[in-house]
């Protein structure tokens, strides 16, 4: 998964973020359900920023998910947002556009 343009931090977000759904079977089965992904494409999606950022951003659009993850990962919500704009890049309404 290492991408020499992903701070380090963002890539260690996104670990985390994937193995906590790895021990999180209903959550896991779910993104993938809504991701269109096979549980045996995993390893090939995990080089993909654009599937890491939708891995982050299906995190980001429940709120009691996020806050799950971030208990059982002691990390702060910001650092799962910050890591889905690396990944996702600068959007419209972005100063980096």
């Amino acid at each position: 998964m290492k991408n020499r343009d992903i701070p380090a931090d963002a890539e260690a977000t996104a670990v985390a973020v994937l193995g906590w759904l790895a021990n999180e079977p209903d959550m896991l089965s779910r993104f993938l359900a809504l991701s269109g992904v096979q549980p045996g494409q995993l390893r090939q999606a995990v080089n993909d920023p654009a599937f890491l950022a939708g891995m982050l951003e299906f995190l980001m659009q429940h709120e009691p998910t996020l806050m799950a993850f971030c208990a059982a990962t002691e990390t702060k919500p910001e650092s799962v947002v910050e890591a889905y704009h690396r990944y996702a890049g600068p959007s419209f309404d972005s100063a980096d556009f």
